[in-house]
Formats: C-alpha cells, sequence, structure tokens
C-alpha cells in the first residue's frame, strides 16, 4: 500500500470537515449570482437534482455547495450520484439533494415536479415541467449577495494565470507542491468567504435569543430585516437546517461562525451588548440608512406580533427573480477578500504494510506504529500542544488495537488535559466497561486517571439530558402568577432583570388579584411593540442629528405641545430632553439630564380652564421650560424624573448602567400606562419609578472621598436575570505584537462569576470584549495569566482550566488536584520554561510546566487549610489558616509562622497575607481581627508588629500595590458598608494606616468573601481594580487618593 496522508483540521474549529477537494470548481461552472441561488435553494431545503455529463464532477461540485455552507449542515438525504435504477428516488416527497447524469435530464423534468434542476455543464438553473410559473425561491439579503460577488471576483480561480509571472520549473514533485500550496490557499480564501456570507446573513440572530429559556424570537428578529429580504428569511427560519444552527448557537458553540462573528464584530456592537435597555436605532445608523427610503416607509407594517392573525403583512414590490442581473458596481468599494494564508498542514506519514495480514506482523506493525508516533512527540516543540493532541490521539487508538488499554487510556488521560475538543468521552467509556481484574488494578495505581474514569463513569447520560429544544416566542393563554410571568416577559426579550420585572408585575396588578390575564399581557405585548416601532419611525432631520451624539436614540416622543420655546415634540434620548418644533423642522435643546435642577407638574389658566403643565428648571438657564402636555404631563413627569435621577446616581458612581436601567423604567411606565388606560394607570407605573424613589428615600450618597477617587465602575452581570457576585478579578495588559488581532493588542479585565462563568471586558474602552462562558460549573477561587495567550483559572471543583486568550475558549483541563485549587501563581525565569505554582485546600502543591503542561514537581504540606501561596527569597510560603509555613524549594518545611507563639492568642485564623522584598516585610491579616501583623524578613524569630486599624472592625482580604499594601475591611459603625485603603511601611512618612475610601454595600446583599487580583504590571493609567458584592461590580480606584507623598 502507499503511504497515507493524513491532514489535521484547523485550530480554530476541530469540528470543521477535513477537506481534500477543489473548493473553486463550483465558481468556475457558475456565475457568483447563480452559486448565490444555488445556496439559496439549499438553505431553503428544496428538492435539488444536479446534472452533469461528468460523473465525478457531481460528487466533487455537490460536496463543494456542502462545504461552502459550513457550519449549517444539510439535514436531508444526499446522494451525489442516482444510477438509472434509482431514478424513481427524485418522486420522494421530502427535500433532498441528489446528482444523475445529464442524459435523464429531460426525463427527470417531465416525470417529477417541485424540482430545482441545476445543469453543471452549462451552469443554468431551471425548474422541473409543472412549477415554471409559480417557483418562489427568494433572494440573498441584496448587501450581503453584493459583497459575496465582489470577492468571489477578486479571486484567482486559474493557477496557470497566477503562476504565469513565476519562473517555470522541470521538477515535477516542486510543481505539484507549488500547485498544492496555490490551492490550500485558495480553499482558505474561499472558505473565508462564504463563511462572511453566511455571517453577514445571520449575525443578528445571537441578539434575539433568550439562553435561559432556550427561545428564539422570530418574529422580532423578522422585524429588524429589511421588507425586501423577508420572503428569505421566512423560508429559511423554518428549516431544519437553521433549526440545527439554532441549536449550536444556543449552546453557545464557539465553531468557525462565532469565531468570525466575534472577531468582526463592531465597537458599537460591543457597546449594544452591555445595554439593558430595549434598543433604538442611534443616531449613527439614523444616518446610515437615512437613503433607504423603502425601509422607513415599511417600517411600522412590519411590525408583527405571535398569535395575532388580524395582521396582514403588506405586498412588497418583488425583487429581481434571478441575481444574474444584479448591478454590482455598487459594491465595488466594498473590501476584497481576505488575503488569508493557511498554515502548512502537519504530516504524519504511516508506516507501509507490505507484508501478509497475519496476527505476529500486524502486531509488530502496530508496534512500530506506535515507536514512530512516540519518537515524533519526542520531538515536539514544548508549546505544540495542538499536535501533541493528536499525536496522543492517534497513538490511544492503535494501543486500543494492540489490546494495551491501560496504555490508551494513559493516553487519552493526557490528551483530556491537552485538548478536550477532541477527548472521545463514549470511545473512553467503553474501553473502561472491558478492562479486566488486572488492568483496573493498573489504573488504581494512577489517582488522576481514576479520577478521570470516575467523572465518565458518574455521568453517562451527560450528553443526552442536555436540553437541546429550541422554542418559539408565544403569548400566554392562561392567567400567571409571579413566576410564569417573569418568564414570559424574559423570552419577549422585553426585559431580562428579574427585580425589574418584579416591579413591571406590581404596577400591572395595582388593586387586583396578584396575577395577570392573557389579555393584559396580549394588551401590553402590542403596546410595547406599537412604542417600539413609533421610535423606529422618528425621522430626524440632518440639521437635528447634527446636535446629537452618534450613539443617541431617540426613546420617547410627545404629541405635538405648545411650549415657551415654541410649538413642537419634545423628544427623549438617554441623555437629553430636545424639542422637535414643527414646521420647518429644527432643534432647540431643553437640557441634559446632568444640568436639571428641579421637575414639578402645575397647571397653566388658559380660557377659564386648567392645562397640566411640566416645568423643568435647568442649572445653565434663568428661564423655566414650560409645556402643555396637557393628558400627557403626569407620565412626562414621572419619567423625566425618573431619568434625572437614574442620571444623577451614574454620575455619582461613576456607572452608566444607571442610565440605561432608568431608560428601561420610562418606557415600561409608558408601556404601562398605554395598556391600563384608565384614571391608576399614572399609580402603577409610579411602582416603576425606581431611582425617583431611592433619591428620596434612601439616597445612596458616597462620602466625598470616594466620589473623588471612584473612576469607572461597570456591571458584568448585564444581561443577566439576577445580580451575581465577583468571584475573582484578573487584570491582563495588552500587546503589541503586529501578528496579533488588533482585539487582542487591547488590555483585558476577567471577572469570575458564580457557577463558573467569565466574563472579560475591554480595559481600554470598558465595553464587552467576551460574554460569559463556562470554566465548569463550580466557584473560581483564582485566576493567573501564566503567558500570553494562556489564562488559568483555579477552581472549587479541583479542576484548572485552562483558556485560549485568542479564541476565548477552553479546551484544556488539569486535574492533578484532589480537592478545591485554592491560588495559582506564575514564576518566570529567564532560561527555563515559566512555571505555574498551584496549591489545593488539602495541602498539596504542585509546580507546572506551562510548555507541556506537565508536573515537574510536588510535596504536601503537614497540615491542610492552604489558602494562598507566594515565592520568595527561593521558598514558598504558604498560608494555611492557623499559621504561615515556610518551605523550601523540596517540600520540606523551613519555619513557620504563628500568631498563638507570641500573643497566647486561641482562635487566630490567617486571612491573607502580602510580602514586601523591598521592605523586607511580611503583612499578614487574620479573620475577625482589626489589626495588621507584620514581621520582619531579616528575622522572622522576632514577634511580630501589631498595627490596629481606625474605623476597622473585620478585615477582609488584602491587596499589594507596588511598595504599599491594600486591604477591605468593614466599618465598625456602618456594617453594610466596606472600607478600602492602602498603606505605606511603619517606616515610611505615613503616619498611620486608615482607610482612604468608603465603598456602599447596598441592602440585602451580603459582602464578598472572594480574592481580589492585581496584574503584576498594574491596569493601565494606573488604576487599582476593586470589587465588592452588591450590584455585583468592580471598581477602578485611582491610587493618588493616598495621602503620603509616596504615590503608586
Amino acid at each position: 500500500m502507499k503511504s497515507l496522508q493524513i491532514v489535521l483540521p484547523a485550530r480554530a474549529d476541530p469540528e470543521s470537515p477535513i477537506l481534500d477537494l477543489d473548493l473553486h470548481l463550483p465558481l468556475l461552472c457558475f456565475r457568483p449570482e447563480k452559486v448565490l441561488q444555488i445556496l439559496t435553494c439549499i438553505l431553503t431545503e428544496q428538492r435539488i437534482v444536479f446534472f452533469s455529463s461528468d460523473w465525478a464532477l457531481l460528487t466533487l461540485v455537490t460536496e463543494c455547495f456542502m462545504a461552502y455552507l459550513y457550519p449549517l449542515q444539510w439535514q436531508h438525504p444526499f446522494v451525489p450520484i442516482l444510477s438509472d435504477q434509482m431514478l424513481d428516488f427524485v418522486m420522494a416527497p421530502t427535500s433532498f439533494l441528489m446528482g444523475c447524469h445529464l442524459d435523464h435530464f429531460e426525463e427527470v423534468s417531465k416525470e417529477a415536479d417541485g424540482l430545482v434542476l441545476i445543469n453543471i455543464d452549462h451552469g443554468s438553473i431551471t425548474y422541473s415541467k409543472s412549477t415554471d410559473d409559480n417557483v418562489d425561491i427568494p433572494d440573498v439579503p441584496l448587501l450581503a449577495a453584493q459583497t459575496f460577488i465582489q470577492r468571489v471576483q477578486s479571486l484567482q480561480l486559474h493557477h496557470e494565470l497566477h503562476a504565469a509571472h513565476l519562473l517555470s520549473s522541470t521538477d515535477l514533485k516542486e510543481g505539484r507542491a507549488h500547485r498544492r500550496s496555490w490551492q490550500q490557499k485558495l480553499n482558505c480564501q474561499i472558505q473565508q468567504t462564504t463563511l462572511q456570507l453566511l455571517v453577514s446573513i445571520f449575525r443578528d440572530v445571537k441578539n434575539h435569543l433568550n439562553y435561559e429559556h432556550r427561545v428564539f424570537n422570530s418574529e422580532e428578529f423578522l422585524k429588524t430585516r429589511a421588507p425586501g429580504d423577508h420572503q428569505f428569511y421566512k423560508q429559511v427560519l423554518d428549516t431544519y437546517m437553521f433549526h440545527s444552527f439554532l441549536k449550536a448557537r444556543l449552546n453557545r458553540r464557539m465553531d468557525a461562525f462565532a469565531q468570525m462573528d466575534l472577531d468582526t464584530q463592531s465597537e458599537e456592537d460591543r457597546i449594544n451588548g452591555m445595554l439593558l435597555s430595549p434598543r433604538r436605532p442611534t443616531v449613527e445608523k439614523r444616518a446610515s440608512r437615512k437613503s433607504s427610503h423603502l425601509h422607513v416607509t415599511h417600517r411600522r407594517m412590519v411590525v408583527s406580533m405571535p398569535n395575532l392573525q388580524d395582521i396582514a403583512m403588506p405586498e412588497l414590490a418583488p425583487r429581481n427573480s434571478s441575481l444574474r442581473l444584479t448591478d454590482t458596481a455598487g459594491c465595488r468599494g466594498s473590501s476584497a477578500v481576505l488575503n488569508v494564508t493557511p498554515k502548512s498542514p502537519y504530516t504524519f506519514k504511516i508506516p507501509e504494510i507490505h507484508f501478509p495480514l497475519e496476527s505476529k506482523c500486524v502486531q509488530a506493525y502496530h508496534a512500530h506504529f506506535v515507536s514512530m508516533l512516540s519518537e515524533a512527540m519526542c520531538f515536539l516543540a514544548p508549546d505544540n500542544s495542538l499536535l501533541l493532541a493528536r499525536y496522543l490521539y492517534l497513538r490511544g487508538l492503535v494501543y486500543l488495537m494492540q489490546g494495551q488499554l491501560l496504555n490508551a487510556l494513559l493516553d487519552f488521560q493526557n490528551l483530556y488535559k491537552t485538548d478536550i475538543r477532541i477527548f472521545p468521552t463514549d470511545l473512553v467509556k467503553r474501553t473502561v466497561e472491558s478492562m479486566s481484574a488486572p488492568e483496573w488494578e493498573g489504573a488504581e495505581q494512577a489517582p488522576e486517571l481514576m479520577r478521570l474514569i470516575s467523572e465518565i463513569l458518574d455521568k453517562p447520560h451527560e450528553a443526552s439530558k442536555l436540553d437541546d429544544h429550541v422554542k418559539k416566542f408565544k403569548l400566554p393563554k392562561k392567567h400567571m402568577q409571579l413566576g410564569d410571568f417573569m418568564k414570559r416577559v424574559q423570552e419577549s426579550g422585553i426585559v431580562k432583570d428579574a427585580s425589574i420585572i418584579h416591579r413591571l408585575f406590581e404596577a400591572l396588578t395595582v388593586g387586583q388579584e396578584k396575577q395577570i390575564d392573557p389579555e393584559t399581557f396580549k394588551d401590553f405585548y402590542n403596546c410595547w411593540k406599537e412604542t417600539e416601532a413609533e421610535a423606529q419611525e422618528v425621522s430626524l432631520p440632518w440639521l437635528v442629528m447634527e446636535h446629537l451624539d452618534k450613539n443617541e436614540c431617540v426613546c420617547k416622543l410627545s404629541s405635538s405641545v405648545k411650549t415657551n420655546l415654541g410649538v413642537g415634540k419634545i423628544a427623549m434620548t438617554q441623555k437629553r430632553l430636545f424639542l422637535l418644533t414643527e414646521g420647518r423642522p429644527g432643534y432647540l435643546e431643553i437640557s441634559t439630564f446632568r444640568n436639571i435642577e428641579e421637575v414639578r407638574r402645575t397647571t397653566t389658566t388658559f380660557l377659564l380652564r386648567r392645562i397640566p403643565t411640566l416645568k423643568i428648571r435647568v442649572a445653565s438657564k434663568k428661564e423655566v421650560f414650560e409645556a402643555n402636555l396637557k393628558t400627557e404631563c403626569d407620565l412626562w413627569h414621572l419619567m423625566v424624573k425618573e431619568m434625572w435621577a437614574g442620571k444623577k446616581l451614574a454620575d455619582d458612581h461613576k456607572d452608566p448602567h444607571y442610565v440605561q436601567q432608568a431608560l428601561t423604567n420610562v418606557l415600561l411606565m409608558d408601556a404601562v400606562v398605554g395598556t391600563l388606560q384608565s384614571p391608576g394607570a399614572i399609580y402603577a407605573a409610579s411602582k416603576l419609578s425606581y431611582f425617583d424613589k431611592m433619591s428620596n428615600e434612601m439616597p445612596m450618597t458616597l462620602p466625598e472621598t470616594t466620589l473623588e477617587t471612584l473612576k469607572h465602575k461597570i456591571n458584568p452581570s448585564a444581561g443577566e436575570a439576577f445580580p451575581q457576585a465577583v468571584d475573582v478579578l484578573l487584570y491582563t495588559p495588552g500587546h503589541l505584537d503586529p501578528a496579533e488581532k488588533v482585539e487582542d493588542a487591547h488590555p483585558k479585565l476577567w471577572c469570575a462569576l458564580s457557577e463558573g462563568k467569565v466574563t472579560v471586558f475591554n480595559a481600554s474602552s470598558w465595553t464587552i470584549h467576551q460574554h460569559s462562558f463556562k470554566v465548569g460549573t463550580a466557584k473560581v477561587n483564582c485566576m493567573v495569566m501564566a503567558d500570553q495567550n494562556q489564562v488559568w483559572v483555579g477552581s472549587e471543583d479541583s479542576v484548572i482550566y485552562i483558556i485560549n486568550v485568542h479564541s476565548m475558549s477552553c479546551n484544556k483541563q488539569l486535574t492533578a488536584h484532589c480537592s478545591s485549587v485554592t491560588d495559582l501563581i506564575v514564576q518566570d525565569g529567564q532560561e527555563a520554561p515559566s512555571n505555574v505554582y498551584s496549591c489545593s485546600m488539602d495541602g498539596m502543591v504542585l509546580v507546572w510546566n506551562v510548555s507541556t503542561l506537565q508536573v515537574t514537581s510536588r510535596f504536601q504540606l503537614p497540615r491542610g487549610g492552604l489558602t494562598s501561596i507566594r515565592l520568595h527569597g527561593g521558598r514558598l510560603w504558604c498560608c494555611t489558616g492557623n499559621s504561615i509555613m515556610v518551605m523550601k524549594m523540596n517540600g520540606s518545611l523551613h519555619q513557620e509562622l504563628k500568631i498563638e507563639e507570641n500573643f497566647k492568642d486561641t482562635s487566630t485564623s490567617f486571612l491573607a497575607f502580602q510580602l514586601l522584598p523591598e521592605e523586607e516585610q511580611l503583612w499578614a491579616a487574620c479573620a475577625g481581627r482589626s489589626e495588621v501583623y507584620i514581621w520582619s524578613l531579616k528575622d522572622l524569630a522576632q514577634p511580630p508588629q501589631r498595627v490596629p486599624l481606625e474605623d476597622c472592625s473585620e478585615i477582609n482580604c488584602m491587596i499589594r500595590v507596588k511598595k504599599q499594601v491594600g486591604w477591605r475591611a468593614r466599618h465598625p459603625q456602618h456594617p453594610r458598608q466596606v472600607s478600602l485603603a492602602l498603606a505605606a511601611s511603619p517606616c515610611s512618612r505615613e503616619p498611620a494606616a486608615r482607610p482612604r475610601a468608603l465603598l456602599p454595600s447596598p441592602l440585602r446583599v451580603p459582602l464578598l468573601t472572594g480574592t481580589c487580583r492585581v496584574g503584576a504590571n498594574g491596569p493601565t493609567g494606573h488604576h487599582v481594580l476593586v470589587s465588592w458584592c452588591g450590584p455585583s461590580t468592580p471598581q477602578r480606584i485611582p491610587p493618588n487618593w493616598m495621602a503620603s507623598n509616596d504615590r503608586t
């Protein structure tokens, strides 16, 4: 047998098909417009038959079209070649894709109807006999189609033309290698082009998914599409192919589609992903679609509501049925196809078979095969984990063929921690179940392998338990209590926050039984969608848009009213109020919410009538703004006060989230008033006036020192139904390597939330870089950046998860610990590879080689309770609760520090410690104590210095910022507030250690007891990152809050 070449799949998506096709063949047979038509037929799951006089071409072309649509997958019968005896298959009533010889074209077209007939030889698309007049194949969305055509036209599809400028070679092998290289590069470009087409078509699907309840709001998604594209999306959304695609999105699968969507996401999309309020078109989007008159004209008419059969869709002008006639001149300015150079595939030459297939020969062959794989693994670079995982997989399979089950399992165990994406769970389970008694005895000698076996056997039905269904949103048909109402509102996509929904429930049930009937919910839903459509319809002249920020959106517009500035409509954005004057449309600013001083409702006498009037006093203007809002006055009074209070709170707390939440409250007020339409509607809407009531009843004021130092506040729980505590923070600096993506050059803030969720922020713009992804299901205890490509996460479930910072995926796990991982630290070596030290609660310390992910050293402390470790002076300093143990690198005890020996205290437990090498000091804090203990590293035998802290009853944690130590503590007079402080060493000019900032911990929520961690290089702009439980938001505080002259 000839040698076999194995091509490994791409690193970004191991589930992508392994292709050995010339993907440009369909582009040679069909014009780009026809290619789009064929892709549309496949996406809409038509009954398709390909014809060609070349049997081989049938398989090649049909397989290419399947590859074009990856990660979408054809779900119906696929028969590339039908023999003469199988022609009756084309009579099947279901969707299918088949191939026939061109000789049968006439026969098939006459005998079967409803078929799409594609002639590869002629590059044409026709339809079978009885459907020529009834064919309803929609067009691909126009912008995506034009971009695809332009990119295809920029491809170099002919190797001869590509090689014409190169020197000719007489070496046949060199010519073949050059051809292969050109084909691989072209295939990569075509895959990128088709993937960009799919991303352009389906990018916005994720905005209409509810991951918790697995709901796709198809009606709302259609509402956001251009009217001319509705026919395409309606047909595609009902297909099995799209349903499978939705399952992958709801499962948050990080495939090629998701990765490209993340890589090409605009900054505006990242900002919108953080907004909790309903989305309205921003000024920038309005400007971009200003020329699309059709979009504005039909916007209101295409508002579709579930279960409402009385709303008919308008008849839209038919688009060109053939994209062959599409004018592509308009897309000339769009970017050409990406110049992607694929990485050279790794090849492994399998031993040739030149012997009789006898038992001894086969066993010798397997032994030789294993030897070759082992040798290849020895010569791998230490950081080449991608190829190592494939070798481990292959060697494990060969071991199974040899019957060496234990060796196979050991390879699969190493594969599990190297690349979990290709771990063969079912194969390993079957192997374990077939092990003999001696093999079980051997497995029991490897604790890490036994843990893996236990995990697999304990969860035999995990895959089958995966909730894989997709629901469509439907209006309720029965009365709802609070729980059902909350679920329905979240499924509808109106709002997710549970506390807001609870207030909405109270508003809709004022003065009646605490349940919502179906008619009330239907009215509320319709009113919400109508006001949303009205906001979409608002047409702002260029003169008005010039006065607004590009990210502002008009969220509410009054009826035409008389004001002291003239007649017009009052418009509300998330930043300001302005008057849209009538007649010649113009812009008159009323006020920004920041500058409002007073809002009150009064009446004005006019012809013996008293007209309700809204008065707004502005800080920068002497004249008070007055508007005769009549019946709208009470509602606008509520809305303006809520936005004013939300803006004030956002400015005080440096948290834009408050403005977005206030805006959501305002829009819900409007919908409630429109739903109830009763005298008590305003009172009901006032139940949603959260920030205004807060400012009047229990103002969330901050101390002056905190107001001066607080710079920014972000909410990692945005978009979640309930707020979640921030357990760990990690700051990673950006990199300026030009070979990396632009997104990777930004510094990042990693926030570990409850149940293993991790959210990543861009630390330069404070926008979401990556929405939450999971690292197990247990609490995260620690995080560290092992190198520029990896972030290690220690979890309560005893596993260390490794995250790739480029793909934002977790594909590696280290399972050597037997109890919860409590701390991770990095040791950098100039010559040797970097090492990571990990410790667990049972007192185990492991030293890992970052490149090979192998344990290079381990030792067990004399006692458990190990919570944190530090490296200093060639010693490992371990905090074990009741003592701090100084360990030698060989695992032997060097010295032990205890409070009991010096102060005779009986229940003292160390909470945290910090080393200051420059000052030669060790600072430690004990649970339940209000003082800091300081040892001199020169003589640890001496008793520590005890430093009492003013205005402090208990220390929660400590951090180090360069030469200073910071702590977080409870305030004795304000037990629900947290004091934060930095202090220099006692020998500095800092007279005493005392709190520098007082931060509120909102009522109902306990203080955080997790860990705060700051990157070694410090955040950009010399800011300290701090987090606590409450709104569960990390804070960014500059170090110039200190009174000392030693600035950080």
